[in-house]
């Protein structure tokens, strides 16, 4: 890989753990990132990394890609909080869509050589009449804000190709977990949510009864695919599902998890407005982007957990306010600190 790198959402999972990587695998490579910081954390930004503390949807980045000769984009900053979504739909879309116009702006106004968008699988919804696994050739049916959004920002790139020569690659990820996750909101990131509620001695929370089918994607063997995605004349102008192939029920994760912890209890809430059965195909990204699935669920958890036990006390990130209360599930309404 040659050429300055820009990663948006570098301070989250996705974010600061690539960017761990090209400074471990590409030493003469200058990383430059960006983050509010509403749902990343400083601690997790390297020192190599030029950093700028700045919101993509109310700033000018034109000095930021021109000063740093920036040559590829790797986009990740999103708020991604699906269930949550269609609550705050002004927020997600700004954070989303918003956000994603200016990056886009940037990238056709400097020439970069490609930007690489994380998508959602979220854009499939229910799928395409009910077909499992999801391929990349399914017409998207998002439910709910959130995928909307994220589907609208796959649409407004690949337009961005056709008219203004962008080159680009969406990845649509599957559930990546591990170290730096934000483990903090209690609206996101499932596996997190458990451990954080382990460790303040609260009942690990499943929505519905568990029965609801997942794939988990362990970050590390995520990092040479996404790297691959930007530099590789394959990937260009493609869409690529990248996860992990094989697939959980909730109550299996969960279980996992606990056999980790080697501790823990369940409740069951109310369920929610999801997606009941959500897999991908992998093929494509296997072909393309070399992608291994060499982390199962159990070891990839035990170094998640080793890795949380050893993190500082934060505060829990809540709403102390939605745009929308109607149809707010209770556990979300009654209990805003939990």
């Amino acid at each position: 890989m040659e050429g300055n790198v820009l990663i948006t959402g570098v301070g989250g999972l996705l974010g600061s753990r690539l960017a761990d990587y090209i400074l471990e695998k590409f030493p003469d490579i200058k990383v430059i990132g960006i983050d509010n910081l509403s749902g990343g954390f400083r601690s997790n930004i390297d020192k190599r990394v030029i950093f700028y503390e700045t919101d993509l949807a109310s700033e000018n980045l034109e000095e930021i890609f021109s000063f740093n000769k920036v040559e590829y984009v790797f986009h990740f900053a999103a708020y991604a909080a699906e269930g949550l979504s269609p609550f705050i739909r002004k927020y997600n879309y700004t954070n989303n869509v918003i956000a994603t116009a200016s990056i886009v702006n940037e990238c056709i106004r400097q020439g970069v050589k490609r930007l690489v968008f994380t998508s959602s699988m979220a854009v499939y919804g229910h799928g395409w009449e009910g077909k499992r696994p999801f391929e990349e050739s399914d017409i998207p049916k998002p439910i709910d804000p959130y995928g909307i959004a994220k589907y609208a920002c796959e649409m407004d790139i690949q337009v961005a190709g056709e008219q203004h020569g962008l080159d680009w690659c969406i990845i649509r990820p599957h559930n990546v977990y591990g170290i730096n996750q934000n483990i903090w909101d209690k609206y996101r990131n499932v596996l997190g949510i458990w451990m954080y509620q382990y460790m303040t001695d609260q009942p690990m929370t499943i929505f519905g009864d568990g029965s609801q089918t997942r794939a988990f994607s362990y970050i590390d063997d995520c990092l040479e695919p996404l790297i691959k995605s930007a530099i590789l004349p394959e990937a260009s102008k493609q869409v690529i599902n990248l996860g992990g192939t094989k697939f959980y029920s909730i109550n299996e994760a969960n279980d996992i998890l606990r056999q980790v912890i080697k501790n823990g209890v369940v409740e069951y809430r109310e369920g929610r407005h999801e997606v009941k059965d959500a897999y991908p195909t992998w093929a494509k990204s296997q072909e393309i982007l070399g992608y291994e699935f060499k982390t199962d669920l159990f070891e990839g958890l035990t170094k998640m957990w080793a890795w949380a036990q050893a993190q500082p006390i934060r505060n829990r990130f809540f709403w102390k306010e939605y745009e929308l209360n109607k149809g707010l599930y209770s556990y979300w309404k009654d209990e805003p600190g939990i």
